[in-house]
C-alpha cells in the first residue's frame, strides 16, 4: 500500500474532489507504467513465517535495504514501516502479515520495468540472505494459519484488522495472506478513462484467470485455482468488486466520486495518530458526523486520498488506474502482468478491439464471470466458449499492441517478448496453479514444503 499522504489543502467542496481525479488526465507521450507486486517472506530453515522484530526480521531487512540503497525511511512511530525514493518515486512498503512490497517508479516502458523488477529482487535476495530469509513468488501464503501469521506494527492495519471480520469473512485472509502484482496506467481524458475502466473491469477475470496461482492454504489444496481472487469476493462489498457504475451511460469521474463518498472509512491521520472513522462514510465526514475527540474535524485532500486508497474495485481510480486482479507469481510474470494491460490499454487500436470484444457483455455475465474464475480459471465457460478462448484473443491483441508501441529497448525492437509467459499460459491451456497442483500431487509427495524451495525469487 502506498505511504498515506498529509496533504492539509481544506475540502470545500466536492468538486474538489473531482478536479482531484481530474488531475491525472495525461497527455500520451507523458503516460507512465508503474508496476507493484508483493511477495511472502521465510525463514529458509524451516519454512516459517518472518517477525517484524529481532535480529533477523523485517525491520532488520528494511534497514539492510536503505543502507543499501540509500532510500528515505518511513515510520509509524518508532518504526520503520518502508522506504521511498526521493529522485525515481518507487516505494517499499510492507502489507499487514510481512508481504514485502515494491511500488515501482512511474517509467516509460516495459524494459525499464522489467529492469526495475530483477534490480529489486537481486537486492533483496543480497540483503535477506545472510539474515536467512527467502521471498516466495505465489497469490497466498501456502502453509501458515492467520494466527501463525505476524502483524506489522502499522497503525492502519489495527483498525483495518478490528473492522474486517464485521463486513466479510475473508478480510483478515486478504490483509495477512495474499500478495497480488499490479499495474498502474494513465489516461488522457475523461472519455480515455472511461473507455480503460470498462475494459479492464470486463476482463480483469480473464487475467485472474491467466494469472491464477494461489491453490493451498495450510498445507493442502483450498479448491481454487485463484483463492486469492475468491477472498476478495467476500472481504468488503461496500469497496470492493466489479463497480457497475462505469458501465452507467455518461460514466466519469463525478460517478466515481459519488460512490466513493459513500463508502465507510478506515481512517484519518491527525497529530501522528490515526483515527478510526469506520463508522463514518466521507460523505458523513463532510456533512460535520465525526468523533467527539477528533482534533482538526475539517476534511483535508489528505484524509480523501488515503480514503481514495483503501477502496479495492477491481480496477481502482485515482489520478492513474490500478488494474487489480492477478496473483503474485515467479518473476518473469511480475513483466508479463504490465505487458498485458499496457499492450492492451495503451495502443488505442488494441483498446478499440478490446471494447469491442467486451461491449455486448451484460452486468450479470461480467459478475458471473468474476465469480467462476477463481475456481474454474481458463476452462470457465463463456457464452459458446471458455475462458481460455477469451484470454487467447486478448493475449494476442496485448502482442499486436505491444508490436506497434515499438518501443525498443534491451536488445530488443517492442517489448512484445514480455507477454511470453501467458503465451505459454494459453498454448498450454491451464494457469500455474494447476502446474502447482500437478507437482504436489507427484513428485512434492502431497507437501508444500519444496514451494519455498522451488518458487523461491
Amino acid at each position: 500500500m502506498a505511504r498515506d499522504t498529509a496533504d492539509l489543502t481544506p475540502i470545500e467542496s466536492p468538486r474538489q474532489l473531482v478536479l482531484h481525479l481530474e488531475s491525472g488526465c495525461r497527455p500520451r507521450e507523458e503516460w507512465r507504467i508503474g508496476t507493484e507486486h508483493e511477495k511472502i517472506g521465510f525463514y529458509r530453515d524451516g519454512h516459517s513465517p518472518v517477525p517484524y522484530g529481532g535480529p533477523r526480521g523485517i525491520r532488520a531487512l528494511l534497514e539492510g535495504m536503505q543502507a543499501l540503497l540509500g532510500w528515505e525511511a518511513i515510520y509509524d512511530g518508532e518504526n520503520i514501516i518502508g522506504l521511498s525514493d526521493p529522485l525515481g518515486g518507487a516505494a517499499i512498503s510492507l502489507e499487514p502479515g510481512g508481504q514485502f512490497e515494491l511500488s515501482g517508479a512511474p517509467l516509460k516502458s516495459i524494459h525499464q520495468t522489467c529492469r526495475e523488477v530483477h534490480a529489486h529482487l537481486a537486492q533483496v535476495r543480497e540483503i535477506g540472505d545472510p539474515l536467512g530469509i527467502g521471498f516466495l513468488g505465489i497469490g497466498m501464503s501456502p502453509k501458515w494459519r492467520l494466527s501463525d501469521t505476524p502483524m506489522m506494527p502499522k497503525q492502519r492495519y489495527e483498525i483495518m484488522a478490528a473492522y474486517m471480520p464485521k463486513v466479510g469473512m475473508h478480510g483478515l485472509d486478504m490483509m495477512f495472506r495474499t500478495c497480488t502484482v499490479q499495474v498502474n496506467l494513465d489516461f488522457s481524458s475523461e472519455a480515455d478513462m472511461r473507455d480503460k475502466v470498462r475494459v479492464g473491469l470486463a476482463l480483469q477475470p480473464i487475467a485472474t484467470a491467466l494469472f491464477a496461482n494461489s491453490p493451498f492454504t495450510e498445507n493442502r489444496p483450498n479448491g481454487f485455482l485463484s483463492f486469492r481472487s475468491e477472498i476478495w469476493r467476500d472481504t468488503d462489498a461496500d469497496r470492493t468488486g466489479m463497480l457497475p457504475i462505469a458501465f452507467y451511460e455518461g460514466f466519469g469521474f463525478e460517478h466515481y466520486v459519488d460512490w466513493a463518498l459513500d463508502v465507510p472509512m478506515y481512517f484519518v491521520v491527525r497529530d501522528g495518530r490515526y483515527r478510526d472513522m469506520t463508522r463514518h462514510t466521507f460523505r458523513q465526514f463532510m456533512e460535520g458526523h465525526v468523533p467527539d475527540d477528533l482534533p482538526d474535524p475539517r476534511p483535508t485532500m489528505g484524509d480523501w486520498k488515503n480514503h481514495l486508497s483503501t477502496l479495492f474495485p477491481e480496477v481502482r481510480l485515482k489520478t492513474f488506474l490500478e488494474m487489480r486482479g492477478a496473483d503474485g507469481g515467479p518473476w518473469r510474470r511480475l513483466c508479463a502482468l504490465p505487458a498485458l494491460w499496457v499492450g492492451l490499454l495503451y495502443d488505442q487500436t488494441s483498446l478499440d478491439a478490446a471494447k469491442e470484444l467486451v461491449a455486448t457483455w451484460t452486468e450479470e455475465e461480467r459478475q458471473k464471470l468474476r465469480d467462476a474464475v477463481p475456481k474454474t480459471a481458463l476452462a470457465t465457460p463463456f457464452r459458446n466458449h471458455t475462458v481460455l478462448d477469451i484470454a487467447r484473443d486478448v493475449v494476442g491483441l496485448a502482442r499486436e499492441g505491444l508490436k506497434r508501441r515499438a518501443v525498443a529497448g534491451n536488445g530488443a525492437a517492442d517489448e512484445a517478448a514480455y507477454i511470453g509467459p501467458l503465451e505459454e499460459t494459453v498454448a498450454l491451456g491451464y494457469p500455474p496453479a494447476e502446474n502447482l497442483l500437478r507437482q504436489y500431487e507427484s513428485r512434492w509427495g502431497r507437501s508444500v514444503e519444496p514451494l519455498f524451495d522451488e518458487y523461491v525469487y
